[in-house]
C-alpha cells in the first residue's frame, strides 16, 4: 500500500534555501519539436526567419530535409527545461556565455540538465522579501546525448524564511562575462549556401552591413499570449502563469518571449539571417505585461568575413497607459547571407 495514500503533498519549486552546489536537476521532460512548436512558436512572436519557415528553401541552403528550428525556439525550450530548479524565479539577472553548438532541425529531441554552480545570498532590504541568486550550469543534448546548447543563467530565488541565514556568498566571478570565440566559431554552420539565400532575399546583406549602422523598425508588437508560450517551452515558473507568485501583482511576461520578439524585428530590418549562433550579453532592464507594445532598435556592432555579424537589440515597451520604458538590451551573434 503507497504510503502517499493518505498523505497530503504539496508540488512546488525548490525556495533558495533548500537549494546546494552541485545539485543537478534532470527531470524535465525530453520536447520533440514539432511543426506544431514551430508554427506556435511563429504565431506567438511572428518572426520571419527564413530558414525556419521555408522549408525548400532550406534544403538548398542547408542541404537538410525539413526547415531549421528556431535558435531561440531551441533556446525557449532549454530554459523551460531548466525552470524545475528556478520555479519561485522573482528574475532572472543574467545569462552568459550561451552557443547554440550546431543548428537544430524539426524533428529533433532535447534533452537538459541543469546543475547549481554557485549561491549567494542577497543583502536584506526593508520591505522586500529575502532573496538570493543562483547559478546555474545548463547543458542541453539532442537525443543521442550529442552537445546543443550550452549556457550558465542567474534567477534570483526567495527564501521560504525570511530570517533565515544560509551563509551562502560564492563568488560568481568564475563564471565567464565573455563568450569565447573558440566555441562561437566552432557553432558556426559549415556547408551552407548562403548565396542561395542571399539571392532570395532582400537586404541589406552581410557585404553591405557595417558597424555603426541602427535599424528602428516602426512596427511594435504587441504581446498577447504570453502563457502559452511559456506553457509551449515548459517553462513552470509560477510568475509567469500565475498573478498571485509575482511582485508586481500581475503575471510577468515570460523573458525569452521578450527575446523573440526582438529577434523576429531582427528578421525584418535584416531579412538575410540565417541564424543565431549565440548571445553574448542579455540584460532585462524591466518587467515586460501581457498587452504591452515592444519596439525594438536594432545596431550592427562588428563583421566578420564569414558571414558573421554581432547585432544588439535594445527594446522598449509601450504600456497601455503611453508609459514608455527600456525592458531589453540583448547582444547577440548571426549568421547572415
Amino acid at each position: 500500500m503507497s504510503s502517499f495514500k493518505h498523505a497530503r503533498v504539496v508540488v512546488g519549486g525548490p525556495w533558495f534555501e533548500e537549494l546546494e552546489r552541485g545539485q543537478i536537476f534532470d527531470d524535465a521532460p525530453g520536447v520533440t519539436l514539432t511543426a506544431g512548436h514551430a508554427a506556435l512558436h511563429q504565431a506567438l512572436v511572428g518572426d520571419r526567419l527564413r530558414l525556419a519557415l521555408d522549408a525548400a528553401l532550406c534544403r538548398e541552403v542547408t542541404s537538410r530535409d525539413g526547415p531549421l528550428a528556431h535558435p531561440n525556439l531551441v533556446c525557449d525550450v532549454a530554459i523551460g527545461q531548466s525552470t524545475g530548479a528556478s520555479q519561485r524565479v522573482r528574475g532572472n539577472l543574467f545569462y552568459r556565455g550561451l552557443v547554440l553548438a550546431r543548428p537544430v532541425f524539426v524533428g529533433e529531441t532535447l534533452r537538459t540538465r541543469t546543475e547549481i554552480v554557485g549561491l549567494k545570498q542577497n543583502r536584506r532590504r526593508a520591505g522586500a522579501p529575502a532573496t538570493g541568486l543562483v547559478a546555474m550550469r545548463i547543458v542541453t543534448t539532442d537525443e543521442y546525448g550529442e552537445p546543443v546548447l550550452d549556457f550558465w543563467r542567474c534567477p534570483m530565488i526567495p527564501l521560504r524564511d525570511p530570517d533565515a541565514e544560509t551563509g551562502h556568498a560564492d563568488d560568481f566571478g568564475e563564471i565567464p562575462q565573455l563568450l569565447d570565440r573558440a566555441r562561437v566559431d566552432a557553432a558556426r554552420p559549415i556547408g551552407w549556401r548562403l548565396d542561395r539565400l542571399r539571392a532570395a532575399v532582400p537586404g541589406p546583406h552581410h557585404g553591405e552591413l557595417e558597424p555603426g549602422q541602427t535599424f528602428v523598425v516602426e512596427a511594435g508588437e504587441t504581446v498577447t499570449s504570453a502563457p502559452e508560450l511559456a506553457r509551449l517551452t515548459l517553462n513552470v515558473a509560477t510568475a509567469h502563469t500565475d498573478a498571485t507568485a509575482s511582485a508586481h501583482g500581475q503575471r510577468l511576461v515570460y523573458g525569452g518571449h521578450t527575446i523573440s520578439v526582438a529577434a523576429a524585428h531582427a528578421t525584418r530590418a535584416i531579412p538575410g539571417i540565417a541564424t543565431i549562433l549565440a548571445w553574448k550579453s542579455c540584460e532585462h532592464i524591466g518587467p515586460v505585461f501581457e498587452g504591452d507594445v515592444l519596439r525594438t532598435e536594432l545596431s550592427v556592432q562588428d563583421r566578420s568575413e564569414r558571414g558573421v555579424v554581432g547585432l544588439r537589440a535594445r527594446v522598449s515597451s509601450v504600456r497601455p497607459s503611453a508609459e514608455v520604458a527600456p525592458v531589453l538590451e540583448w547582444t547577440f551573434v548571426a549568421v547572415v547571407a
